[in-house]
């Protein structure tokens, strides 16, 4: 008889079967050699039941029925791949060894798992366990393949974080829908990746800008000129301001301070999928899960990279000899100029910053392999180009400056100059040009210290005198934080963890953060089709109804669903699980008590005014046809592919002014000042409405006006004295200060009254 050997995906399949079987015969949905069939999984052929399949009762959402916990968690096949998990059953008949070849992690266990389970597969298994698809890999994994029962405690891990994730998200998501009567969708991911956003976009409403005056002073010395910046306290008053300016233009200063010192820039890390997914976003503006299906392209179809949903920067002993075969490689390729101005004596196993073997678990980085690339589409290249040249940077030396810091002194008042001065570009030449400028660490605006990048010697005498030749004084002011791009929001799930004080759970997170980087992309995508958050150009913002959703949840007491704490708390034990350290049963224990304890509080929670939904509603009304997708006809379960029922209030991007904000939602803001409405203001997405709209007040303050943004501090001082403070406007014509004011009482009319100066 033959061996069975079970991949996840076709293309993987076929990619093992043309290195042990070159001969086999394709059967369109396996091959057949002499030794061995090569079939495939197509990712997750089975998942976990739907609460009716327990009980007919639960085809209805009942707040009654809750909590649902069962024993024995039942399997069944996803209809659309049917056809292939019989044909798996089929084959394995004909077999009497079998090889789990799908991917080497958790969820590749546990599609294999859950196949064996489902198919009562009882031959003898064994594991190929293997990081990217190059035949050496694959031959070389044949040779030394693994006892199945050496990844039992993995197995087990996966089952426990796939029946915990249904637990809470079934649960939970049945209360809050039946509670509120409006489909909310929970999950122990999707939640805290939520109140992420939700909270970042609060602390944009709720910023009150500062206008602020910044002074820069032109030098020379010797016939060389630079700049200075003014140092102090920041500037708030013009006057003082210009006051300085006048009083240094002109004159002679000194140099008081003036130090040099040599740094050095190294590359940045290897690839993992997050990083990747962090700079297509921001070349490109990819979303997450665009350039996961690309670089997945390229490691399955085209064979040109290694396993893309890798969390690992570094790679093992066993890599290096492969990196210097892909550099010999690409010196017959595009790359060929950089391939060969590369030093191959740089990449070796002392070299830490590439290989790291304490910090490659399941995969190593993503790697080019040793094929060359044939046809990729423009979307493709994109994606092999970033890491190519990422890859061939680490064989170059680091980039090398001259760091200047000048402070400059003149009548009493002390000017700033920084200078970066290039020596050698080093790895930076892999870069594309308008990228070499770019620094690791902190942006230097976030610094408030400019910084200039000269490629000229640059030189200052200590003891030379020096001309301020002139000075100017210019109007800026503080900005509020950034708007999260998906991007930036990897980044934010990917360190999610660092920000708890315990620090056992921030240890569980170092590597994990909320969801893993092959999770991470549908996670977003969910977070869209429920219809909690849009997209506006690369910004991600709450709708009306991802709002509410975490208003609810956190009213109701169970804050830690919007927390890292416990994906930091579970991850934690999972890890237990999988090294055999834990047991998979207390695990689960402790996940249903906590489910217990959602539903308690959910029980005594008030149920949420209709008005919130409602208004989401016709937020969803107006944005038809522009995005909105039909998001109240998804899905709701915390679980990926587990069905709900549908409901109007499934609220898409509002256009409209709509109501609800935190405290907001549950606590109004303000009295409206209509005259004998009685009804209060509560904060929508675009601006603050009253919650008496059904009864005909049309009164809205929108959130931006005169190119000002309105937020709850200015509303209220509108509403109890008609009146801002005194703000800075720029128009074409001149800048001028005024204040805004509420106009007509009646309809949240706004204007501007001029100061004159």
């Amino acid at each position: 008889m033959k061996t069975l050997v079970i991949a996840e995906k076709p293309d993987m399949g076929r990619t093992i079967a043309a290195v042990i079987e070159p001969r086999a015969k394709n059967n369109r949905s396996y091959l057949e050699g002499e030794h061995y069939i090569i079939t495939w999984a197509i990712g997750h052929l089975l998942g976990l039941a739907e609460p009716d399949a327990y009980d007919e009762k639960y085809k209805r959402w009942n707040f009654g029925d809750l909590p649902i916990l069962p024993e024995q968690f039942k399997i069944v096949p996803n209809p659309k791949t049917k056809d292939q998990l019989k044909t798996i059953g089929e084959l394995a008949k004909r077999c009497d060894r079998i090889v789990n070849a799908c991917d080497a992690g958790r969820e590749g266990q546990y599609i294999f798992a859950l196949i064996q389970q489902q198919l009562k597969l009882m031959q003898p298994v064994k594991r190929l366990w293997i990081s990217d698809l190059t035949g050496e890999s694959i031959q070389k994994g044949f040779d030394t393949l693994h006892e199945e029962a050496e990844f039992d405690n993995l197995t087990q891990a996966a089952r426990a974080r796939s029946e915990a994730d249904w637990l809470i998200g079934m649960n939970a998501s049945r209360a809050f829908t039946t509670k509120h009567r409006t489909l909310l969708s929970v999950g122990r991911v999707q939640t805290p990746v939520l109140a992420l956003i939700y909270d970042r976009q609060k602390e944009i409403e709720s910023f009150d800008s500062l206008t602020y005056y910044e002074i820069k002073a032109e030098l020379e010395q010797l016939g060389r000129k630079y700049t200075g910046t003014w140092q102090g306290d920041r500037m708030t008053d013009a006057e003082k301001a210009a006051a300085i300016a006048d009083k240094v233009r002109g004159k002679e200063g000194r140099i008081s301070e003036y130090e040099v010192k040599d740094t050095k820039e190294y590359p940045f890390k290897l690839y993992d999928l997050t990083l990747l997914q962090r700079d297509a976003n921001a070349k490109y503006g990819y979303s997450a899960k665009k350039t996961l299906d690309l670089a997945q392209a390229l490691y399955e179809r085209h064979k040109v990279i290694s396993y893309p949903r890798t969390n690992s920067n570094y790679v093992t002993e066993q890599n290096i000899d492969g990196m210097h075969k892909a550099l010999h490689m690409l010196k017959s390729s595009p790359y060929q100029q950089l391939a060969e101005g590369a030093n191959p004596r740089l990449v070796h196993v002392n070299n830490k910053s590439v290989c790291n073997p304490a910090r490659v678990e399941d995969h190593h980085a993503i790697l080019p392999t040793l094929r060359r690339a044939g046809t990729l589409s423009k979307e493709e290249q994109n994606v092999y180009d970033l890491v190519i040249r990422r890859f061939l940077s680490h064989f170059y030396p680091p980039a090398e400056y001259k760091q200047h810091s000048v402070l400059t002194e003149v009548e009493g008042e002390a000017f700033k100059t920084n200078v970066k001065e290039l020596l050698s570009l080093g790895w930076k030449v892999c870069q594309p040009e308008d990228a070499r400028s770019s620094s690791r660490g902190k942006k230097k605006e976030e610094e408030e210290e400019q910084e200039e990048l000269v490629s000229e010697p640059f030189h200052i005498e200590k003891d030379e005198p020096v001309q301020c030749l002139d000075a100017q004084v210019k109007e800026k002011a503080t900005q509020p934080p950034k708007a999260y791009t998906e991007g930036t929001l990897l980044k934010a799930m990917e360190s999610a963890g660092k920000q708890l004080e315990n620090e056992e759970l921030r240890d569980a997170m170092k590597d994990a953060g909320l969801g893993t980087p092959a999770t991470r992309a549908a996670t977003i995508e969910r977070l869209k089709n429920v219809g909690y958050i849009t997209m506006q150009g690369k910004r991600i913002t709450v709708t009306q109804k991802g709002r509410t959703a975490i208003e609810l949840i956190r009213h109701a007491g169970v804050e830690l669903l919007t927390s890292p704490e416990m994906t930091g708390q579970w991850e934690r034990r999972l890890y237990q699980i999988s090294k055999g350290e834990a047991a998979r049963e207390k695990f689960m224990d402790n996940v249903k008590r906590f489910t217990l304890s959602i539903i308690d509080k959910v029980r005594v929670q008030p149920k949420a005014d209709a008005s919130l939904f409602e208004m989401a509603e016709e937020d969803r009304k107006g944005s038809r046809g522009k995005g909105a997708k039909g998001s109240g006809q998804r899905k709701a379960s915390g679980q990926a592919g587990s069905s709900a029922q549908k409901s109007p209030g499934a609220a898409a991007p509002a256009k409209k002014i709509s109501a609800a904000s935190s405290p907001g939602s549950l606590q109004p803001l303000a009295p409206c000042p209509r005259e004998g409405c009685g009804g209060q203001l509560i904060e929508g997405r675009k601006g603050y409405g009253c919650t008496h709209y059904k009864q005909g007040c049309g009164f809205v303050i929108w959130k931006e006006y005169a190119g000002k943004n309105i937020s709850v501090n200015m509303l209220s001082s509108l509403v109890s004295k008609g009146r801002t403070q005194l703000l800075s406007f720029k128009q074409p014509e001149g800048d001028f200060k005024a204040r805004i004011v509420l106009a007509d009482p009646m309809s949240g009319k706004l204007d501007l009254s001029r100061v004159e100066e």
